[in-house]
C-alpha cells in the first residue's frame, strides 16, 4: 500500500481538533505523527466526556471518538515545555521532524518558546505551520475561535443555512464540521511544502485560519456579494423545489423520510421523473410541456411532485428512482452515513482495535491512493509513547527516571 508520507516525521504541539485533524489525515498518509502534550494535563479534548448534548464516550474504556477522530495512528509524548529539561528534549524532537504544527496562540507559543524563531533556529529547514482562528496578521491576530463561531458563525455559513424567518440560527451540522475541514486543508498545505522543499529546497511558512476555510466554502455567495457590492438577495423559496426548477430540493415521502433532487437541468429530466413517477400525462400537461413553461410554472410542477412523493413510502422510491439519469440522493442521519453502502464498499470506514482490544470502526480521511483504503489506527493514550520516543534520542532509563521524577515528563 502506498503511504506517500512515509519516511515524514510530523512534531504536532497542538489541541482540540483544527490542526491536529491535519497531523491524522497526514498518519494515516504514513507520516510518524508525535503529539507532544502537557505531562499532567494532557491535551483538552481527552477531558470533553459530554459533547453536544451527548455522551462522547462509553465508561470504562479509552475509546472517545472526539478524539479518536483527529488523533489517530499518533504517538503521545508526554512533556512540561515550561520546564527547560523538556524544552532541551522538544528541541531534539525539533531537529528530527520535518514538519512543525501548533494551533496555540502567540502569547502561549511565545511563552513556550516555539514561535518561528525559535523552531527555525534549532532545524532552519522545518516545515511550520500555524492554525489559528482569524490568521496572523491584522486586529484579531491573537484571537481564539472555534469552528463554530468562526467558521460556522462569523465566514457565512450559519446565516447561509438559515432561514430569513427562524427564531435562532441553525447549528453546525456535526461537531468539529469546520475542524475537520481545516484539518484537510493543512495537511494538503503540508504535502506542497514538502514537495517544494524536496524540489527547490526551500522551506516554507504555513498558515490555514478557520475564517479562511469558513470563506472558502462559502465563496459562491461572498464572490456574488463582492461583484454586487452588498449582500446578495435571497429570494423567498418556495414550498417545494427551487424558484424556477420543481427537481430541485428535498421531498417527503409517505413514511416521513427525505429525498433530496438535484437535477440542474429540468427540461431534460422531467420526463424521465414523470414516467418512473406513474405520471406520464404530465409530460404533455399544457403548464410544462416546454422547458420555458415548466422553469415558468415550477412552483406549481413542485406541488404536484410534493404529492406524487408522499404517496409512496421511501423503500418504494428507492425502487423507483434506481438507475435514472437524473441526479437525486437520500437523506441520511448519522447511522445512516454509518452504514452507507458506497462508503462501505469503499473502504471509507476502517476498522481498529482500542487500547482494550475491543473493535471500533472509524470514518477514514477521504483520500485514497492506488485505490487501496487507508489503514486506520487508534489514537494514543496520554503520553503513552514518551519512554518509547524517548530512547529513540538517546535517553537511558537512569535519564527517563530522573526526568520523571523532576515532571519534566510524564
Amino acid at each position: 500500500m502506498l503511504q506517500p508520507m512515509q519516511g515524514v516525521r510530523v512534531l504536532e504541539v497542538a489541541q482540540f481538533t483544527f490542526v491536529p485533524a491535519a497531523g491524522a489525515v497526514l498518519a494515516e498518509w504514513g507520516a510518524d505523527v508525535i503529539k507532544v502534550e502537557h505531562a499532567e494535563r494532557g491535551d483538552g479534548q481527552r477531558g470533553l466526556t459530554h459533547v453536544l448534548g451527548v455522551d462522547a464516550i462509553n465508561k470504562g474504556s479509552s475509546f472517545s471518538p472526539i478524539f479518536e477522530g483527529p488523533n489517530r495512528g499518533k504517538r503521545s509524548v508526554g512533556l512540561a515545555l515550561e520546564q527547560p529539561e523538556a524544552r532541551a528534549l522538544l528541541d531534539e524532537l525539533i531537529k528530527q521532524s520535518d514538519v512543525f504544527i501548533t494551533n496555540f496562540l502567540p502569547d502561549a507559543r511565545a511563552k513556550l518558546r516555539i514561535e518561528l524563531d525559535d523552531v527555525r533556529k534549532v532545524n532552519p529547514d522545518i516545515i511550520y505551520v500555524r492554525g489559528s482562528g482569524f490568521g496572523v496578521r491584522g486586529p484579531e491576530g491573537g484571537k481564539g475561535g472555534y469552528d463554530m463561531t468562526t467558521f460556522w458563525a462569523r465566514a457565512g455559513s450559519g446565516a447561509g443555512a438559515t432561514p430569513p424567518e427562524a427564531e435562532r440560527m441553525s447549528p453546525m451540522p456535526a461537531g468539529g464540521y469546520g475542524d475537520n475541514l481545516g484539518g484537510l486543508t493543512i495537511a494538503g498545505g503540508i504535502a506542497a511544502a514538502l514537495y517544494a522543499r524536496a524540489t527547490t529546497g526551500e522551506s516554507s511558512v504555513i498558515d490555514v485560519s478557520l475564517l479562511g476555510v469558513g470563506a472558502w466554502a462559502t465563496q459562491f455567495t461572498v464572490n456574488l456579494a463582492l461583484m454586487a457590492g452588498g449582500p446578495p438577495p435571497r429570494p423567498p423559496a418556495p414550498r417545494h423545489g427551487s424558484a424556477r426548477n420543481p427537481l430541485i430540493g428535498s421531498y417527503k415521502t409517505a413514511d416521513d423520510r427525505w429525498l433530496m433532487l438535484s437535477m440542474v437541468q429540468p427540461g431534460r429530466y422531467w420526463a424521465e421523473f414523470c414516467e418512473v413517477a406513474g405520471r406520464p400525462e404530465l409530460i404533455a400537461d399544457e403548464r410544462f410541456d416546454t422547458v420555458e413553461k415548466l422553469m415558468d410554472n415550477a412552483p406549481a410542477a413542485a406541488e404536484i411532485v410534493a404529492e406524487i412523493f408522499r404517496e409512496r413510502t421511501f423503500e418504494e422510491w428507492l425502487v423507483l428512482l434506481e438507475g435514472i439519469e437524473g441526479q437525486w440522493a437520500t437523506v441520511q442521519d448519522a447511522w445512516g452515513v454509518a452504514n452507507d453502502v458506497s462508503l462501505r464498499a469503499n473502504g471509507m470506514i476502517g476498522s481498529l482495535e482500542d487500547a482494550e482490544g475491543v473493535t471500533r470502526e472509524l470514518i477514514a480521511n477521504p483520500v485514497q491512493f492506488d485505490e487501496t483504503p487507508a489503514e486506520v489506527r487508534r489514537a494514543p493514550l496520554f503520553a503513552e509513547h514518551t519512554d518509547e520516543v524517548l530512547r529513540d534520542l538517546g535517553l537511558s532509563e537512569e535519564e527517563l527516571i530522573q526526568l520523571k521524577i523532576s515532571r519534566a515528563i510524564t
